[in-house]
């Protein structure tokens, strides 16, 4: 009955606590739970044909170039797309063309009339991705990974991008994947699939492409097909004005169809066309651009469809203008309906919009979906705009708009299925900031902005964008507002908020106390934001296991929320809740659970029986009663809770995963691991489903699932799920992460199960130093990992090294922990068993005793621990009857005595 050294670890089963959000910046909550995994499961069938970007619709009078497409078609070697799906069948290297030129000469519309062409053909995927940045490209193959069935749902954009690529480039089914205004040939060159049926369209104006792919340079059209396109779409029949509108447009495309369009509306002809272009006064719209001219009468043009549409069209410069300054790769419709000082509704915005396509001002992407405006046209508006001073009133007007897009998000933004919502902000705010960075700096209200979207990367667990973009925005915040600024001050506290999601407490504890420090002198010791700070400072404390500094601070942090918000306030039960968990972290359960209750009975009377915080703090409760071994109550309180959750928040919502991964926990510490494995499955099937595989709460189910296999017996399926839990882990959060390390510490417990010593050995040792080196030499995991590895010693029979390291983990337990801690009595039971196994049963049975009397006081006669320790010293004590030639009534009598 001597317990396996294993299960000293306080991390071998771990639950997940969550909470509520306090007020201030910061995320209060309670998070105990493991991180990040992939399997290789086989890809999923894509559906008979995806579509997937912002691909432009056929604009009106569109002028086929037969001639440029079928040479393009050639360069990709291959038939045009007509007659069916085709199969590649050849191999090798994916073919990539570029298409090259000058703005508005029509690159794009090429792209775009192959991707038609390959629609009509049936082709698998299509798929068009803006790249001019980094954050666009990924962006764009992470929701082609989405619509793939590749992207799991906890997957930061690196990791579903690249999944999208590997999906292409082994694909043998003809794709066409478009890059669109690329910039950078290092970068859209690493995100192309590298073989395979797919074939790769770039349009760019950076002629290096050329060079690097097979190139195709698109020019302006021919003076034929000049006066094709405009007979096509004015529908007039005069050859001669044709040719002098196209030869005055320098064969532009682009502005070629702003005159038609204008011709068309206003039912000029040619000729009247003609002399409004030639008198129209370009110089009193735009500066002078020395060495940076525009194409050929392009300006004109433009401003007069722009002249035209602001003075028929109410709102068409307010539309007109904030879409100069978003996103050209498309801005959709839910961002452009919270439009400020308009009350637009969705039919008379989709009239608007409609009435500047026609002008082709703007135009559609093929689903209606989203507005685009080319690069030409919102140059011209910019520079309209700052020569008559109005440029930075027009990024006011874009960052009022998303900032009321924003407000439009519902608190589950960074849920999987609002994940395009926020994708959609952080690209609009992003083009917004480069731009007004060219200016005098960003705004104030745009650097908010960007902090929010920090705040949704580090809740969608893309740490890799969330902490670069935080960390601009903090030095941004310093340089603009000053280092006191209360929104200085708030980015400080979200980047120590991703910096401690990335296991990174070394940046994030010296942050926060430094944010801590400057909102006391700042904002007064009793803001609400400075109350943040100190409860979110001692969380990080007790995360690091310092909770000889996090209990002072939560109890000094809950004091002065109570002084200052009231006994009531909900932040108040949120620091009472999580007061409580340190109470529990400590071991200290006499203290734990009846905080947890009593601020259970708060949240019910203050919020009611079915809020989220109640359900909360039911199930902290029913941890708190598994933690103290009444595994009755808690298994009632979880299962009436977890009830509760289904009917009130639905059998999907994240909480109720939660709640029922914490009963099946609770079922096995019970022992009915018969109710346990599949209540464990199918949480991880749901989490899976739900969460996505890489999600930190489908990893806390995959590892609890592995633990519970072990503790079966059935390693065959234990061992690889804790090996590829191990290589995930270390893939997504580098070799350092704190969950890393509990990972590598279970996998070593598996091995020993399995006897593998020399592995579980290596393993546990190479884990110890970690823990010493990243968390310290006294952090708790770091006590748990010198336990665990004594108790490999003992297993492979090296007593001589197992009982030295058991009595210096003990020490440093009691010197750390206090002398009542759970883990403190694990280890007496852990040493004595070491004492036994060595023959000393003159050390071992006394400090059996001893700690089954601290056993009884501490935790109670029927906790599992205490039975143990009974059950171990029981079975020391018939081994010392046996040699010794002690009477079988003796021992009863001494039985009794221990048993009480």
């Amino acid at each position: 009955m001597t317990t396996p050294s294993a299960a000293d670890s306080p991390n071998r089963q771990p639950y997940v606590q969550m909470e509520g959000t306090a007020s201030g910046q910061g995320q209060v909550y309670q998070a105990a739970g493991n991180q990040t995994i992939n399997h290789n499961y086989p890809s999923k069938p894509p559906p008979r044909q995806i579509v997937e970007g912002d691909i432009p619709q056929c604009p009106p009078g569109f002028q086929p170039r037969k001639q440029l497409l079928q040479r393009l078609t050639d360069l990709l070697d291959d038939a045009l797309p007509g007659q069916g799906e085709q199969e590649y069948r050849r191999g090798g290297a994916v073919v990539i063309c570029a298409l090259g030129g000058t703005p508005g000469v029509g690159k794009t519309m090429l792209a775009a009339s192959y991707a038609w062409a390959c629609q009509a053909a049936h082709w698998p995927v299509v798929a068009w991705i803006a790249a001019e940045t980094t954050d666009q490209i990924l962006a764009g193959l992470a929701a082609l990974a989405e619509r793939l069935g590749e992207r799991r749902a906890d997957d930061d954009a690196a990791a579903a991008a690249a999944r999208a690529r590997a999906w292409l480039a082994a694909t043998t089914r003809s794709a066409l994947l478009v890059f669109d205004n690329a910039v950078d040939v290092a970068l859209v060159r690493r995100w192309c699939p590298a073989t395979g049926a797919t074939r790769v369209v770039i349009t760019t104006r950076n002629r290096a492409f050329l060079r690097a792919c097979r190139p195709l340079d698109v020019s302006v059209f021919t003076p034929e097909q000049a006066a094709a396109f405009l007979h096509r779409r004015t529908g007039l029949t005069d050859p001669a004005g044709a040719a002098d509108l196209a030869q005055e447009l320098g064969y532009l495309p682009l502005a070629l169809a702003q005159a038609a369009a204008m011709i068309t509306r206003l039912h000029f002809g040619y000729d009247e066309y003609l002399h409004l272009l030639r008198n129209f006064p370009a110089d009193d719209h735009l500066p002078a651009h020395d060495g940076d001219a525009y194409p050929a009468g392009t300006v004109e043009a433009i401003l007069l469809s722009v002249t035209q549409a602001e003075a028929a069209m109410r709102f068409a410069r307010q539309m007109l203008q904030v879409l100069s300054v978003l996103s050209p790769t498309g801005v959709p419709l839910p961002v452009l309906s919270a439009l400020p000082d308009t009350d637009l509704e969705p039919v008379r915005l989709r009239e608007i919009l409609a009435d500047l396509a026609d002008t082709s001002l703007i135009a559609l992407t093929e689903d209606g979906a989203t507005v685009l405006m080319h690069r030409l046209v919102q140059r011209v508006l910019r520079d309209r705009a700052a020569h008559h001073g109005d440029l930075d009133a027009v990024i006011g007007q874009a960052i009022d708009l998303l900032s009321a897009f924003n407000a439009t998000l519902p608190d589950g933004a960074t849920t999987w299925a609002a994940r395009a919502s926020v994708e959609m902000l952080i690209e609009q705010t992003e083009t917004v900031y480069r731009l007004a960075c060219r200016k005098n700096g960003p705004p104030a209200d745009l650097l908010t902005l960007r902090i929010w979207c920090g705040y949704y990367l580090r809740e969608l667990a893309d740490l890799g964008r969330a902490i670069p973009l935080l960390e601009t925005t903090l030095a941004g915040c310093e340089r603009v507002l000053g280092p006191d600024h209360p929104d200085t001050l708030a980015s400080r506290h979200s980047l120590a908020s991703a910096y401690e999601a990335a296991g990174d407490l070394g940046r994030a504890i010296p942050l926060n106390e430094a944010t801590l420090a400057d909102r006391e002198r700042v904002l007064g010791p009793d803001h609400p934001d400075t109350l943040t700070s100190r409860h979110n400072l001692a969380y990080a404390y007790e995360t690091a296991g310092n909770l000889d500094r996090a209990i002072p601070l939560h109890e000094t942090a809950l004091a002065d929320c109570e002084r200052v918000l009231g006994v009531d306030h909900p932040d108040t039960l949120t620091f009472r809740n999580n007061l409580a968990s340190a109470y529990e972290t400590a071991g200290d359960l006499g203290r734990a659970i009846p905080l947890f209750e009593a601020t259970l009975a708060d949240r019910e009377r203050v919020l009611g029986p079915d809020h989220p915080n109640t359900l909360t703090s039911r199930n902290n409760l029913a941890s708190a009663f598994a933690s103290a071994g009444d595994l009755d109550r808690a298994i009632l309180l979880y299962e009436a809770t977890l009830a509760d959750c289904e009917r009130v928040l639905g059998p999907d919502h994240p909480n109720t995963l939660t709640f029922r991964n914490n009963l099946a926990s609770a079922y096995e510490t019970a022992g009915d691991l018969g109710r346990a494995i599949p209540l464990y499955e199918v949480t991880l099937a749901d989490r899976e489903r739900v969460l996505g595989v890489d999600h930190p709460d489908t990893l806390t189910s995959r590892n609890n699932l592995a633990y519970a296999y072990e503790t079966a017996g059935n390693l065959d399926r234990a061992i690889p799920l804790y090996e590829a839990t191990l290589a995930d882990r270390e893939r997504v959060l580098g070799p350092d992460h704190p969950d890393i390390l509990t990972s590598r510490s279970n996998l070593a417990g598996a091995y020993e199960s399995a006897e593998d010593l020399d592995r579980a050995i290596l393993l546990y040792e190479t884990t110890l130093a970690d823990c010493e080196r990243v968390l310290g030499p006294d952090h708790p995991d770091t006590l748990a990992s010198r336990s665990n590895l004594a108790g490999a010693y003992r297993s492979a029979g090296d007593l001589s090294r197992a009982i030295p390291l058991y009595e210096t983990a003990l020490a440093d337990r009691e010197r750390v922990l206090g002398p009542d801690h759970p883990d403190i009595l694990t280890s007496r039971n852990n040493l004595a068993s070491a004492y036994r196994a060595a023959g000393d049963l003159g050390r071992a049975i006394p400090l059996y005793e001893a700690t089954l009397a601290d056993c009884e006081r501490v935790l109670g006669p029927d906790h599992p621990t205490t039975r143990t320790v009974r059950g171990n010293l029981e079975d020391a004590v018939v081994g010392t009857v046996r040699r010794s030639g002690w009477g079988w009534r003796r021992l009863f009598r001494r039985r009794r005595r221990i048993t009480g």
